[in-house]
């Protein structure tokens, strides 16, 4: 057994007298489609063998009890005073409120979970707190929501607690992740295809830059609205309904004028980052990584000069990895201002790729970053426990 799922049942069993069932929730990596989920484009995740797993039981009594291991914190409430919270508190009952919201009768449980995904880093920490809660809570009700629905009732949550706006491919990859594939997710209409993801001697390497800027959840809120303003602005002009219709660059430039210089950086972006993501998924099925890591830096570039959601630690971490013929694609990872680099490296070259980046970016920044080897997983699922 996983030694953090053997820690979080051991403290349930400290804790609490009842049998819990236990539940691991995946973390994701996205291969490439970044900041285009709210604006119905298409992206390309994959759950990660990184996660939270939570142990659960129902405790006969009207009461919730949650013990986070990572913050060693506790939290009981009653459930008829769920409400919004402050930090990790908001995520689980954001989640509990939505099964209110739906009039499923919650019974009092007592909960404890802990993960391996480094926060802030860009893998959806949230996203896989959000998914092992409810799909336990699914299963516990019985309230037979499928994945798809469980995946947009944890999107729903994040919205109205946390307030953060965010698309749907988090909790997505974290409900529907599928062993060895990746996803291509259609934003709009929730179609959704598996690729098998064929490295060939290659394997994906996250570069934690251990940087998390505090402006990340506010700025984000921010992309998002500068790209509802010029989409505003082109359905106005044009006969379209999103910016996936906008199939020409040239469309987007005819209306450059009617847009502050920002927000047409913004709608140019994800016109072009929708058209990297399909062409992508044509290059899987042809088994061109090469092509397909170009496309990797093409859309950093896109995120740091357009988008402006990198920042100088970024900017370093894939500036080195471009210098390194091991590796063949690299750009940030998850909404931006720190956290994550995903990088596709040969496999002989691995040790030292991470060697040569880690000391180079220590030596610039006096940060020491890290390295994270990862695979793809089954989405949110329950573990059998054997006693």
């Amino acid at each position: 057994m996983n030694p953090i799922a053997a820690t979080v049942l051991k403290r349930f069993a400290e804790s609490f007298t009842s049998q819990p069932k236990l539940y691991f929730s995946p973390g994701r990596i996205n291969l490439i489609g970044e900041h285009v989920d709210y604006n119905d484009g298409f992206v390309m995740p994959a759950a990660i063998n990184k996660g939270v797993y939570y142990a659960i039981a129902e405790n006969d009594s009207n009461e919730i009890h949650f013990y986070a291991m990572d913050f060693d914190e506790w939290l009981s409430i009653g459930i008829t005073d769920v409400k919004k919270m402050n930090g990790w508190k908001n995520y689980v009952l954001s989640v509990v409120n939505e099964f209110l919201l739906l009039g499923s009768k919650i019974k009092g449980f007592n909960c404890v979970f802990a993960g391996d995904i480094p926060r802030g880093s860009g893998m959806s920490s949230s996203a896989a707190v959000e998914g092992g809660l409810a799909f336990a809570l699914n299963e516990m009700l019985h309230t037979g929501l499928n994945r798809v629905e469980l995946a947009l009732l944890c999107q729903r949550a994040e919205h109205n607690f946390p307030h953060v706006k965010c698309g749907i491919m988090d909790q997505f990859a974290n409900m529907m992740g599928k062993k060895d594939n990746v996803l291509l997710l259609d934003c709009r209409s929730m179609e959704h295809q598996y690729f098998p993801l064929q490295l060939g001697g290659y394997k994906i390497v996250l570069l934690n830059s251990n940087v998390q800027h505090t402006l990340a959840s506010g700025e984000y809120n921010i992309r998002r609205q500068r790209c509802e303003e010029g989409l505003s602005i082109l359905k106005s002009q044009l006969n379209i309904q999103s910016f996936r219709d906008i199939t020409r660059v040239e469309d987007l430039m005819f209306y450059k004028s009617n847009m502050t210089e920002k927000v047409y950086n913004c709608c140019l972006y994800v016109i072009e980052e929708i058209a990297r993501t399909k062409k992508a998924a044509e290059l899987l099925q042809q088994d061109n990584l090469i092509e397909f890591g170009k496309l990797m830096y093409a859309t950093h570039e896109g995120l740091s000069k357009l988008y402006e959601v990198s920042c100088e630690e970024l900017d370093f971490l894939v500036e080195l990895a471009s210098q390194n013929s091991n590796v063949i694609g690299a750009r940030l990872m998850g909404g931006g201002f720190g956290g994550c680099t995903i990088n596709i490296v040969a496999e002989e070259g691995i040790d030292h790729f991470i060697e040569e980046t880690s000391k180079v970016y220590q030596q610039h920044f006096d940060i020491i970053p890290e390295a994270y080897i990862v695979e793809t997983a089954n989405g949110t699922k329950e573990i059998t426990v054997r006693l």
